[in-house]
């Protein structure tokens, strides 16, 4: 009659007494170590977060708007909820525009003409390979950027009139609410240096043309103002440069 082992093997990670003398003799390897799930941890609820001033500013527009009927108790995530979502819409406001965008004449009735109402466009009709058409487009995205609610164009004069004269580039036409409100020719126009202060100064000579975005309906005044405070701040930080040079 044969001899037979019954080897009786216990629960998933368990050792048998047979398996315990066979490692003891070095028949079998090392016991690896008991199997033990992670400790449960119930996924994160939203609901579940404080509800503070952190918990409203990770929210997006939409999710704020959605919070609308669910804030009603607590007056306070009521009231900073209404000034983010605020601030989010005139945040997209102001970055409206912020470069100078290059069109073609078939864009022209759509980007400029067909502006809204309340949009104030510069175009500039230009040509490469002109060093006045270069100094000016480089102003102009200088003042694109300070003025993101104003909308820059830039079109090649051709483009934008057939058989323009070359001795008029670079040319600035302002429009608001689909007419010319002005027009200035070569870039004599804007004095001896022409910079980003000197084109606002002339930009804003006679209408509030720059709008920063910041300050709602502004007036020409106001807005020559905010351009003649960046023009002496420029003619200063200038000066020291030229003294700091000059010394070294």
């Amino acid at each position: 009659m044969a001899d037979y082992h019954y080897v009786y093997k216990d629960v998933e990670g368990a050792s048998t007494q047979w398996d315990d003398i066979q490692r003891k003799l070095g028949n079998l390897p090392e016991k690896p170590p008991a199997f033990k799930p992670p400790p449960f941890a119930p996924a994160e609820d939203d609901d579940s977060k404080p509800k503070d001033r952190s918990w409203i500013d990770e929210k997006t527009e939409e999710e704020l708007e959605d919070l609308e009927d669910d804030l009603d108790d607590d007056r306070f995530l009521e009231d900073y909820r209404k000034k983010r979502l605020a601030e989010m819409r005139e945040a997209v406001k102001i970055a409206k525009f912020g470069s100078v965008v290059p069109i073609s004449g078939s864009d022209f009735v759509r980007e400029v003409s067909q502006a809204p109402s309340d949009v104030w466009v510069v175009v500039i009709l230009y040509k490469d390979g002109y060093p006045e058409c270069r100094v000016l487009l480089q102003c102009l995205e200088e003042l694109a950027k300070r003025y993101p609610a104003t909308k820059f164009v830039k079109i090649v004069s051709t483009e934008c009139i057939p058989n323009y004269p070359d001795c008029n580039l670079p040319t600035l036409l302002v429009y608001n609410n689909s007419a010319v409100k002005a027009t200035h020719l070569g870039i004599h126009s804007y004095g001896r240096r022409c910079t980003p202060e000197s084109v606002a100064l002339v930009l804003c000579s006679s209408d509030p043309v720059l709008n920063d975005g910041h300050g709602g309906e502004q007036s020409r005044e106001a807005v020559l103002d905010g351009v003649r405070k960046k023009f002496v701040e420029r003619v200063v930080r200038e000066h020291v440069d030229d003294d700091g040079s000059s010394s070294d």
